[in-house]
């Protein structure tokens, strides 16, 4: 990993790539040759990051949560279909 001084430019790009983009510090820091540590204090020091940004985050992230959990009951309630319409189509070919 770099141990470099980065412009302020590149530390906006990175932290708007977790904060905006959604993608995990590891992911990024990765991509980009610099420490996980690197990035999560470049997060704490980001100017206007308050707490209202903070929660409105979480806030996004529960709703996501909650609608790909709902995706996955559906997807299991589909399957569970599919299975049984095999299930009877096998027995009647027999």
């Amino acid at each position: 990993m770099g141990a470099g001084i980065y412009s302020d430019e590149f530390k906006r790009e990175a932290v708007k790539q977790v904060v905006e983009g959604g993608h995990p510090v590891r992911d990024v820091a990765k991509r980009l040759g610099v420490s996980d540590k690197s990035i999560y204090t470049w997060l704490q020091n980001v100017p206007g990051r308050s707490r209202a940004a903070k929660q409105e985050s979480l806030e996004g992230l529960h709703s996501e949560v909650s609608r790909l959990r709902a995706e996955l009951e559906r997807t299991k309630e589909e399957r569970d279909i599919l299975r049984k319409a095999a299930a009877y189509f096998a027995k009647a070919s027999e």
